[in-house]
């Protein structure tokens, strides 16, 4: 690595998913009327970057167009950086559903209980394993250095980037919001998530879903 890399991470903007309470990927979930309005006001404030990856989701892709539109970067769809997939529950609006969700993710990041899965859908480690490779081939793209921007979901990028940064219980009790971004860095000393939804990682933050 020839110069730090600054990613700026964020969860896509709300999205039609959310607000009607489903769960799991759902990849051709799009954008609320509010998500497009929080997607062009994050673009207008974000940072200058180079380039643009995202979840091969929709809501995902729109967010990044976004960011596109307002600076005239290109962006690359990723499917490692999808949402968890929880298999045959995929699509459902139970809360019980939801629930078991959070407590799977809780077991990932605080308890580093990878092998938990919601039904019969991803473990912590494919989950893991696949955002780990997406930020190693965003890194060797960009081996120079630079600034760059990911836009992925609350429980893949928290699963991945917990690992990542060796974040854990530090951003429990934290969720990402839509459309907030948080800084993760690339340099001599390996991947730091510098900020993360209003949290210093490091520091702790109370159990929460």
């Amino acid at each position: 690595m020839d110069g730090a890399l600054e990613v700026i991470c964020l969860r896509h903007a709300e999205s039609e998913n959310v607000v009607a309470g489903i769960s799991g990927a759902l990849p051709d979930a799009p954008l609320t009327a509010r998500g497009r309005v929080q997607a062009t006001a994050m673009a207008r404030a974000l940072t200058p970057i180079e380039h643009v990856y995202a979840s091969t989701a929709e809501r995902a892709r729109q967010t990044a167009e976004a960011i596109t539109r307002t600076q005239g970067v290109a962006v690359t769809v990723m499917s490692g950086l999808g949402e968890v997939g929880i298999g045959g529950l995929e699509g459902t609006a139970d809360p019980a559903a939801r629930a078991l969700t959070a407590a799977v993710l809780r077991a990932w990041v605080v308890d580093g209980d990878l092998e938990a899965r919601v039904a019969d859908g991803e473990t912590g480690y494919a989950v893991v394993d696949r955002i780990l490779e997406a930020f190693e081939t965003i890194a060797t793209a960009h081996r120079d250095g630079g600034a760059v921007a990911v836009v992925g979901h609350v429980a893949s990028l928290t699963a991945g980037l917990s690992v990542l940064c060796g974040l854990g219980l530090a951003v429990w009790g934290a969720p990402l919001p839509h459309a907030v971004p948080f800084r993760v860095l690339l340099d001599g000393q390996g991947w730091h998530c510098v900020t993360w939804s209003g949290v210093s990682p490091g520091a702790g933050a109370p159990e929460g879903a």
